[in-house]
């Protein structure tokens, strides 16, 4: 078939003009079809979780426990979870109901076309960052039980994630759901005969001060939360998966909600669970072992002290290397192909034009072993707590945008547009919510308004955003939600079960056929003056703007 491309629109391979699936690359900057979400609720929840491998959660309870001690540490390890839970929840049924990643949420709940670019680099951020941080778990695994150099295995932790990570969403749920139950049987197993046999582990875990041996308080909890709050921004990578949930009926219902819910804001009760059971591995490593406390701090350490204590030293070893490979491959597939996703979508928007996003899966992966090679484990409790300011800037705005300002006030539309043209390029609201959330909250946690108030930097940037949102949505009106009321497309978005429609139109510029809330009335008709339409996608990198409907035209 021949197709034209129309003049202003950065043309694309021949190849990918005629595949629709490599043309949407896995779908990173765009809405996920209904013809492609072929997984039942169960597969997709499944798939999210199956992240929830990463060993960082263990590293970052421990962390905590020895710098605070056990009450403190759980305490805020409790405290962030609820915070998160709350946040998570409306952005995850949301992506669920409307198939959006959190990028296009993102731009429909206060933020605009372009002023959710800001909000990638913090996401990919994320991405690179815990790559970093769980590839080094894995090269600590590595030298270990094989005597690898760490510059090496750092090379190797990254390398094994390419062949996985470039096949897309359908590689990785087969990934996840294959390897669920081996992690959980090397987890949770080892951990119920630990306790059986060594009761006062138990004891000496509740009792446990602290390096500094600081008594309970209320601070000290919060500069826990403020490191485990660093994880807000988790719900991001899930949402990846969660986008590709099928439509919600009467028949799926009660499983639909239920693999939302878990898949969703559920992540951080497994997230909590390991940070508390990571203080407790480290107590019980230096307690028995007499290991320091920056060895307790290694989850390879860690295991390999719970395996000894029940097996011998050769089997114990090879438990202990096996499940840090197992769990860095699980979480690290996931980074690199959510970083890659966040990568796309803001360097497609600036430069209108697409690499695809496997291109991306390269730049993630370069930042990330360029960190590892610095050693940034060794200071991963201070980036953590820093990059948390951001984090839950950004995630709790647009929380806030989406429980408050469209469920509540109605000042914002109910459905989180994403099609250029549709909104305006910058909206006040995501954008001044989340520079004031995010200057206030770094600045005290760096001590600009003193010692005092310097742990609730991460309370703060919650609080501020929640507050922020709706008062500068009501303050302008919500008149810098949408451009057009209207997309120039007489029929409905949802189908009668108040599902995204699934009707078909053809790209006026690629030919392929294109589900309805991805498509667009373009401003150029036909000869004969139908109307003609275009994907998001092919809008997007519309360089001189001719599809792009005027303001209100219809």
């Amino acid at each position: 078939m021949s197709v034209q491309i129309r003049p202003g629109v950065d043309a694309l391979p021949t190849a990918e003009v005629h595949s629709p699936q490599k043309l949407s690359d896995d779908y990173p900057l765009r809405f996920a079809p209904r013809s492609y979400r072929k997984w039942t609720p169960l597969a997709v929840a499944g798939s999210a979780l199956g992240g929830m491998a990463y060993l960082a959660d263990f590293s970052i309870g421990a962390g905590i426990g020895v710098s605070h001690g056990t009450t403190n540490a759980v305490g805020g390890i409790l405290i962030a979870a609820v915070l998160i839970f709350l946040s998570s929840l409306p952005l995850a049924v949301y992506a669920a109901k409307f198939n959006l990643d959190l990028d296009l949420l993102t731009r429909g709940s206060g933020f605009g076309y372009y002023g959710s670019i800001v909000t990638n680099v913090i996401f990919a951020s994320f991405t690179f960052i815990f790559f970093a941080t769980e590839g080094s778990i894995m090269a600590q695994g590595l030298k270990l039980g094989l005597g690898v150099p760490l510059w090496l295995g750092y090379f190797i932790t990254t390398v094994i994630i390419i062949p996985l990570v470039i096949r897309g969403m359908k590689i990785l749920a087969k990934l996840q759901s294959w390897t669920n139950p081996l992690w959980l049987f090397l987890i949770v197993l080892p951990l119920i005969v630990l306790i059986s046999q060594e009761p006062d582990s138990v004891s000496n875990f509740l009792n446990y001060a602290g390096e500094s041996g600081e008594a309970t308080s209320f601070a000290a909890m919060m500069l826990s939360a403020g490191v485990c709050l660093s994880l807000t921004a988790q719900i991001a990578e899930n949402i990846d998966y969660i986008r590709f949930m099928p439509p919600k009926t009467a028949e799926n219902s009660r499983s639909w909600w239920a693999a939302v819910i878990m898949s969703g804001p559920g992540w951080v009760l497994f997230g909590a669970a390991k940070q508390i059971i990571g203080v407790f591995l480290a107590v019980y490593v230096m307690a028995h072992l007499g290991s320091s406390s920056a060895e307790a701090t290694e989850p390879v350490q860690q295991f390999f002290a719970l395996y000894g204590s029940m097996m011998p030293g050769w089997l114990a070893i090879t438990l202990a290397v096996l499940l840090v490979v197992l769990s860095q491959i699980k979480i690290n597939v996931t980074n690199a192909y959510s970083g890659s996703l966040a990568w796309t979508n803001a360097y497609t928007r600036i430069t209108k034009s697409y690499p695809g996003r496997t291109f991306f899966v390269f730049v993630n992966l370069a930042i990330s072993l360029a960190l590892m090679e610095f050693n940034m484990f060794s200071v991963l409790s201070f980036i953590l707590g820093f990059y948390s300011n951001l984090a839950i800037a950004w995630i709790f705005t647009v929380a806030a945008d989406i429980a408050i300002n469209k469920w509540l006030l109605k000042v914002s539309p109910m459905y989180p547009e994403f099609r250029r043209g549709m909104i305006h390029n910058f909206n006040p609201v995501g954008l001044g919510s989340l520079t004031l959330s995010a200057v206030t909250s770094v600045a005290m946690f760096f001590g600009a308004f003193g010692s005092t108030l310097k742990p609730y930097s991460a309370l703060a940037a919650a609080i501020i955003a929640v507050v922020a949102t709706p008062v500068i949505a009501v303050a302008t009106k919500g008149k810098y939600y949408r451009r057009r009321t209207r997309d120039g497309i007489d029929t409905p978005l949802f189908d009668g079960e108040k599902n995204p429609s699934n009707e078909l139109f053809t790209c006026c510029v690629t030919g392929e056929e294109v589900e309805r809330p991805d498509v667009i009335r373009s401003a150029v008709d036909n000869p004969d003056g139908s109307p003609r339409y275009i994907s998001s996608l092919a809008l997007t990198m519309d360089k001189t703007g001719e599809h792009v409907l005027p303001e209100d035209r219809l």
